[in-house]
């Protein structure tokens, strides 16, 4: 990932550019480790993301809408407290490193005018977000580091502000003449694009890799390989690329890959793979960040908030399976009854010749063709009369309970399906409203206890709603209350029912409104019934279809659980742009 130190100053850039002296509007904490700062200015109110995620520490502009925690987090209460209707001076790159410097201008409490820093720092898992006061004390970070967690450097509120430690690189903002140079006398003969990291600050392996491809004519050398041409053609590459961040001749680039996927970015064109991946150009490095990241994000916050019941769901499904697998042992021994009532018939057809006190007997199996004699165990405390009825009763035991099992296993089966297709519906997930609904489905089903009472009264939540490209609407349940309810209760015979072969997901319904429907929609609704299913990271998906009359839920299942015995299968991958493009928002 291409978040480098001279990405961070195109989006500097791009910041001041629009943002400065902008009124902060609201203020938000949507993750755990990540704010959005709502600027209002001449040019329009923008959304300013600052996240600390170890996964994808960045900031930018964002469109995205992220739904906030019912009750707003104390840091977010602590910026809200300092910065409200605060104007912004601008952000400050320090050096070419990762740091920057977000500077408000606000009243206190006695309504004097001081000036408080927000300090976004992107050092990978050691991301933060710090407040400092104009004299450098610390209000407050997103992660507080204690003396115990670094000794070198603690963020603790009350504590003095110090920088993170620099590194000994050339700038090349402001020395790009001497970097070339420097890379030629580097003491250790290591490959060129490692030792354009170890001597010039800012540059991410990818960049670092580009210059070297560049300036080898796209060979790989080590410095003592280097010829003179390689040095001029590098030293060429260093001051343009100096020129061009200086000056804001950047572009935002994406490099998807063959599968139409974004693998990573970067502020200028990419050569170095030559046509493996495709280069897309975007409109701002916040729109570029806001798709590369927006999805992730979700996923991310969806996770924390989802954290308890996905490891419930988890211990569920892992005792579960394990109870059927105990009950299947159980019922492969049950078969055996049949064993025991031969012995009960051997026993009855020989009392004569047996007496209380034995413990075995060898007697004539008759039941088999080549009458062997068998040993048959016996109870010495009772009467030849006594053990047949022992093994008769064991029989009638062993046959009850081999009913009773098969009915158990069918059960835990049934439960292990409902269970996987929950955690699908948690895992894609994305509003507390959704959370919601899916704890309400677990507490009504008697998997948790007491959560309907903290919360009377569940947010209204709809299907998610697509209108294909000919026009017609198609809805995907949320939930398996909301799947059934769709399936069962708002859909009509004729409209069309979609759901991924034997993998959970969600119910897919096109209203077919008494018409006809076009393949190009049948097509479409697949798709959609494949994004939306656990199957949506894999390819070559078989989607079942059949019309709503066809579909029915037997009596007692699980909340989604249904049945259909005629139908067509489409064969589909699931298609992201697609889903996205037809989704009514």
């Amino acid at each position: 990932m291409a978040f480098d130190g001279a990405f961070v100053s195109q989006i500097v850039k791009e910041i001041n550019n629009v943002a400065i002296d902008g009124r902060i509007d609201k203020i938000h904490q949507p993750g755990k480790e990540e704010i959005i700062i709502g600027l209002r200015t001449k040019n329009g109110v923008y959304k300013l993301l600052l996240c600390a995620n170890a996964s994808s520490p960045r900031f930018h502009f964002t469109n995205l809408t992220a739904e906030n925690p019912k009750q707003p987090p104390m840091f977010c209460m602590l910026l809200r407290k300092h910065l409200s209707s605060g104007r912004f001076l601008g952000a400050e790159q320090i050096g070419m490193d990762r740091t920057v410097h977000f500077h408000f201008e606000t009243n206190n409490e006695l309504g004097d005018k001081v000036i408080i820093t927000i300090s976004m720092e992107i050092m990978g898992r050691h991301s933060n977000i710090i407040v400092f006061d104009e004299n450098g004390k610390i209000i407050d970070a997103v992660k507080r580091i204690s003396d115990d967690m670094s000794e070198v450097r603690p963020v603790l509120p009350g504590m003095k502000y110090t920088l993170p430690p620099s590194q000994d690189k050339i700038n090349i903002m402001e020395n790009p003449e001497s970097a070339a140079e420097k890379i030629s006398q580097s003491k250790r003969d290591i490959e060129l694009s490692k030792a354009i990291m170890e001597h010039i600050m800012g540059l991410s392996p990818l960049i670092a890799r580009e210059i070297a491809h560049f300036a080898t004519h796209g060979n790989t050398k080590n410095i003592s390989a280097l010829t003179k041409d390689n040095l001029e053609r590098l030293d060429f590459y260093i001051k343009n690329l100096s020129y061009s961040l200086k000056e804001g001749k950047t572009k935002p680039v994406l490099l998807i890959d063959q599968s139409g996927k974004p693998t990573d970015f970067s502020f200028m064109e990419i050569t170095q793979y030559d046509n493996y991946y495709k280069l897309k150009e975007c409109e701002s490095y916040s729109t570029l960040l806001d798709g590369y990241f927006g999805e992730r994000d979700a996923i991310d916050r969806m996770k924390q908030r989802s954290n308890d019941l996905l490891k419930f769901l988890a211990n569920l499904s892992e005792r579960t399976v394990r109870r059927v697998a105990a009950q299947k042992e159980e019922l492969s021994i049950s078969a055996e009854r049949e064993y025991l009532k031969n012995c009960g018939d051997i026993i009855s057809a020989n009392m004569y010749s047996l007496k209380k006190g034995q413990n075995s007997a060898k007697l004539i199996n008759f039941y088999s063709p080549e009458q062997e004699e068998i040993e048959i165990k016996l109870d010495p405390r009772l009467t030849p009369s006594q053990n047949t009825q022992k093994y008769y009763n064991d029989y009638r035991k062993a046959a009850n309970a081999e009913k009773k099992l098969i009915e158990l296993i069918a059960q835990g089966e049934e439960e292990i399906q409902y269970i996987d297709s929950v955690f699908d519906l948690l895992v894609r997930a994305r509003s507390e409203s959704e959370l919601d609904a899916i704890r309400r489905e677990l507490a009504n089903e008697g998997y948790i206890k007491n959560y309907g009472a903290k919360y009377k009264k569940p947010e209204k939540l709809s299907p998610y709603k697509y209108i294909s490209s000919d026009g017609f609407t198609i809805l995907s349940g949320r939930n398996n209350i909301q799947n059934d309810k769709l399936t069962l209760k708002d859909s009509k015979n004729y409209d069309m029912w979609f759901h991924t072969q034997k993998i959970p997901g969600s119910h897919t319904v096109v209203i077919a409104d008494g018409k006809e429907i076009p393949n190009r929609t049948l097509e479409e609704a697949a798709i959609i019934a494949a994004y939306n299913s656990k199957a949506r990271e894999s390819s070559k998906i078989p989607v079942d279809y059949t019309p709503i009359k066809y579909v029915k839920k037997p009596a007692g299942a699980k909340p989604g659980m249904v049945i259909y015995e005629t139908y067509q299968t489409a064969i589909v991958d699931p298609d992201p742009e697609l889903v996205e493009r037809l989704l009514v928002k």
